[in-house]
């Protein structure tokens, strides 16, 4: 059984090592090994530390023996920055819980639009729930060329 409980500081290593697992396991599927390297580099704990703490909404799914599943946020301006799922999750719908809770929050808090960042993989989640592809986005990272998308849903 998988539920959801708010982010502890004692999280952040175990969500350091799942992003970038997650982002080596799932990365294959749309990105090459140099963008997967990069991305996968962009994590540290000081870096998931800060995030998790600055006030945004950090929710944790887990199991029941308390391994943690994968991870989302939602700052209060309707951004939601990080959601990922660990590799031994894949299957579980895990992702699609974890963003039905932040929509709800979203909803209570009054917020009226929701905004991302969606790679290419997370973009058909988002496309599901009823976000609208706004532009892609060509950046670099850790020296890669890499894309993402800016999508928009309006609560």
């Amino acid at each position: 059984m998988v539920f959801l409980r708010r982010y502890r500081p004692e999280d952040a290593a175990a969500l350091t090592d799942l992003y970038a697992r997650s982002v080596r396991h799932y990365g294959p599927r749309a990105y090459n090994p140099a963008q997967i390297a990069a991305w996968a580099a962009a994590a540290s704990v000081e870096r998931t530390a800060s995030r998790c703490s600055d006030g945004r909404h950090v929710l944790i799914a887990q199991d029941d023996g308390g391994r943690i599943l994968g991870f989302g946020d939602l700052e209060d301006d309707g951004h939601l920055e990080l959601l990922y799922v660990a590799p031994e999750a894949e299957g579980m719908h895990v992702g699609s819980l974890l963003y039905a809770a932040l929509e709800a929050h979203a909803r209570q808090q009054g917020m009226t639009r929701l905004h991302v960042e969606a790679s290419e993989l997370a973009r058909p989640l988002f496309e599901r729930r009823g976000f609208m592809l706004v532009s892609r986005n060509d950046l670099m990272l850790g020296g890669a060329a890499i894309h993402n998308y800016r999508m928009e849903k309006t609560l």
